[in-house]
């Protein structure tokens, strides 16, 4: 599925960066293709636009930020967040600014981060309850762009088959193949996946797990929020939820931005914010070294092609036809490479 081909992706929100980088001034994205600018408003509330100014197409990320409205930093034309061109600089104080604007985007600050959505949304951001839990900690783990599609990235959110073999230096075993058993229940935005794994559990994941014996189980609630969101709580037999919460926004058609927030209803003193990085991040990588071995072109329609899916692969499946479905329903097709 060639994601810059499908317009009906534009209706979603998608994590862009953390609002903290934009007290800098104004930042460069791009999200499926087309390239946007980031910047906090008078209220301090973020905005986008296309990055391109409509006098001589400079990118408005070279300009600068005056009293909440972005100025290009080629002629100092100047912009407020919804596009509306306010001032040239060279023209007489009595002459009128020309009735012209820069494409407007909607944008929204969730979870420490700017959300952008290109059209007009589908859906709201997915819902994370444990944000105004007092139980729980808000942890900032993961933001970085891999060289894989959307889809890649959920389908392997889901897949337990993958543990025994990719993560065999962390929480799999090689010995232990075979994958427990997903069951699902479609919502409407999606579907829930549970199931109850056991896993290993060295010494340095003690704390992140609360316990020292060798194994352990997770009891996982996977959470699918089309397209390409993901929440995943694990609980723990010591009563810890590690609740993770993924955004793999397209950036292109062969590359992805990816969040990863982590929540846990534990304190610092319990388990360190660097602890739960380091260990998270030492599964991502697993994760991240064949994902990006993979072919980005992740196919929808498997009437075009059969990729010989295992029994376990249901939720993979089950993703694959509703977004196909969603194609469908918005008149699209995926695009062949």
């Amino acid at each position: 599925m060639l994601n810059t081909r499908q317009r009906v992706l534009r209706d979603f929100w998608y994590a862009a960066m953390p609002v903290a980088y934009l007290a800098e001034g104004p930042k460069p994205f791009r999200i499926l293709g087309e390239d946007i600018v980031l910047f906090l408003d008078a209220k301090g509330e973020p905005a986008a636009l296309e990055d391109r100014c409509c006098h001589r197409t400079a990118k408005l990320s070279k300009g600068w930020i005056k009293d909440g409205n972005i100025v290009c930093g080629y002629h100092g034309w100047e912009y407020d967040r919804q596009g509306t061109l306010i001032n040239i600089p060279q023209f007489p104080f009595e002459q009128a600014v020309p009735n012209a604007r820069a494409v407007s985007f909607h944008a929204k600050e969730r979870y420490g981060y700017v959300w952008v959505c290109l059209g007009e949304p589908l859906i709201d951001i997915p819902d994370q309850p444990q944000e105004t839990d007092p139980a729980f900690r808000r942890i900032h783990q993961f933001y970085d762009s891999w060289n894989c599609s959307a889809l890649r990235l959920m389908e392997n959110s889901f897949d337990n088959a993958h543990f025994a073999f990719v993560h065999k230096g962390t929480f799999g075993d090689i010995n232990q193949p075979k994958p427990e058993k997903y069951e699902i229940t479609e919502t409407d935005y999606g579907f829930v996946a549970e199931t109850i794994v056991d896993v290993r559990n060295p010494p340095i994941a003690a704390r992140v797990t609360g316990s020292t014996e060798p194994w352990t189980k997770r009891k996982m609630r996977n959470h699918w929020y089309m397209p390409f969101c993901r929440t995943m709580d694990m609980e723990y037999p010591s009563g810890l939820h590690h609740v993770i919460f993924n955004c793999a926004t397209p950036i292109d058609d062969r590359s992805i931005q990816l969040v990863q927030i982590l929540f846990r209803n534990d304190k610092e003193e319990d388990c360190s914010t660097a602890e739960l990085i380091a260990w998270d991040n030492t599964i991502i990588e697993e994760d991240r070294e064949i994902l990006e071995s993979t072919d980005p072109d992740a196919i929808v329609d498997m009437s075009r092609k059969i990729e010989m899916h295992m029994p376990s692969d249901r939720p993979g499946m089950l993703m694959r036809t509703r977004i196909n479905r969603l194609l469908q329903e918005h008149g699209e097709t995926e695009v062949p490479r």
